[in-house]
């Protein structure tokens, strides 16, 4: 170097954010895991700063092992670490030797394709099948004699009872898109393979048809087919004052005396649509700051706000006015309700971003909070949602590929561009 100055050459470190980051909260009740930071240094020429992120731009990467035996197939020539979708393949560690069954409640017509895909799995493939328990009260079921010899073999599950996060291989859903939403919610950690088969009304996320259940569901027992990870939202839910009076119990004793430990209620959520903050039964407009990364970006004055993932763009927020996002994009979609603004349009966010969610100090009403249809609870004044994009996507086996599953869906179920084309225009007709 010139002047023979000596130029130390310092690494400026990126802090990215963590899929299992400090002490988290379960909905199912509350568990702490054990602190574990992820963190990518790089060599930069700086003199006297240094720098520092909190977020990645592109989200958590998403974990690729699916349930106890199965994972995705990497790509080798696969640029960045980033496949193409339409290469994402599904393999096994090991051969899967347990199925969870998720039939829709109460709907007659699945009693049949029910009985017939168990009696395959148990009788043919040697499976150990679970369902829950609810299903096999089902006096349709339970009555069934010519059934109940193979409803024996079964094991029965409870739901927010029995954890069968690390005893199920992969999963069957029979039903409509509800069906699947509902398997989701049933694994709050790494979800299992899905094969979801159309037996409901819209069935945008069922691919699979009944009719040559047996088939389909051998290869992919074999391991031969497509998967796309659609991802999740990681929504925790803090209630600042619950049960925040002190508690006295027949003797007059105090309990507990109100302090702010004591008040504080965390719940946790893995949300595959979206979550959804209205007005409630309140007559007035709800009125809720957003939060972006810890900056307030704007104040939502409407009928709601509407936070989905982009397997969600398609439900609610397509409704609402918002675009509609492949599954294998990584982004966060921000919808508002009929907003009181004609220009708060719909936007998109990347997949690493925090958002939080709270009452505006000078709201009319409180508002309230519903996590894909389900959970739906009441959000007052000192009351927070977090919610960025899960580590833990749910792994959605194609019919054929993520990209053409996707379209066939776009143009059968919701008609996509479906209209009237024009008349062919001859030689003749131009010269009028």
């Amino acid at each position: 170097m010139d002047g023979g100055q000596e130029v130390r050459l310092e690494a400026a470190p990126y802090c990215f954010s963590t899929c299992d980051g400090g002490a988290e909260v379960s909905g199912h009740g509350l568990t702490r895991r054990n602190k574990k930071t992820r963190s990518l240094s790089a060599s930069a020429a700086t003199t006297s700063w240094e720098y520092r992120r909190t977020q990645s731009l592109h989200g958590p990467s998403p974990v690729t092992t699916f349930g106890p035996k199965a994972c995705m197939l990497q790509n080798p020539h696969a640029v960045m670490h980033i496949q193409d979708p339409a290469s994402q393949r599904l393999t096994w560690n090991k051969p899967p030797k347990s199925v969870l069954v998720i039939k829709k409640i109460r709907d007659a017509s699945l009693l049949q394709p029910f009985k017939e895909l168990c009696v395959f799995l148990t009788e043919v493939k040697n499976m150990i099948v679970y369902v829950e328990k609810k299903v096999l009260d089902d006096p349709a079921i339970s009555g069934d004699e010519n059934f109940g010899a193979v409803s024996k073999k079964f094991c029965a599950f409870r739901e927010d009872l029995d954890d069968i996060s690390n005893q199920v291989d992969f999963i069957i859903c029979l039903g409509g898109d509800g069906t699947l939403l509902y398997a989701s919610s049933l694994f709050q950690d790494s979800v299992p393979p899905v094969m979801a088969f159309h037996l409901g009304s819209l069935g945008f996320l069922t691919p699979f048809k009944f009719d040559t259940y047996q088939s389909q569901v051998t290869q992919i027992i074999e391991g031969n087919a497509a998967i796309v990870l659609r991802s999740r939202l990681k929504v925790r839910v803090l209630k600042e004052n619950w049960e925040n009076k002190a508690r006295v119990d027949e003797k007059g004793i105090i309990l507990t005396n109100g302090d702010a430990e004591s008040s504080r209620k965390a719940m946790q959520y893995q949300v595959l649509n979206e979550v959804v903050v209205d007005r409630g039964p309140s007559s007035y407009l709800s009125n809720v700051d957003l939060f972006l990364d810890g900056h307030l970006i704007t104040t939502v004055q409407g009928d709601g706000v509407i936070v989905s993932t982009p397997t969600g763009s398609t439900a609610y927020a397509v409704a609402a006015g918002a675009s509609m996002i492949h599954p294998n994009v990584p982004a966060i979609m921000i919808t508002p309700i009929c907003p009181h603004s004609l220009s708060f349009r719909p936007i998109v966010v990347p997949a690493g971003v925090e958002l939080k969610i709270m009452l505006s100090h000078d709201a009319r009403n409180t508002a309230w909070v519903s996590l894909d249809g389900r959970k739906r609870q009441e959000i007052c004044h000192g009351d927070s949602i977090t919610i960025t994009t899960s580590c833990f996507p749910v792994p959605s086996i194609c019919f054929r590929d993520p990209v053409n599953d996707w379209f066939e869906s776009l143009a059968q179920c919701l008609h996509w561009n479906v209209r009237k084309k024009q008349n062919y225009l001859s030689s003749e007709d131009e010269e009028f």
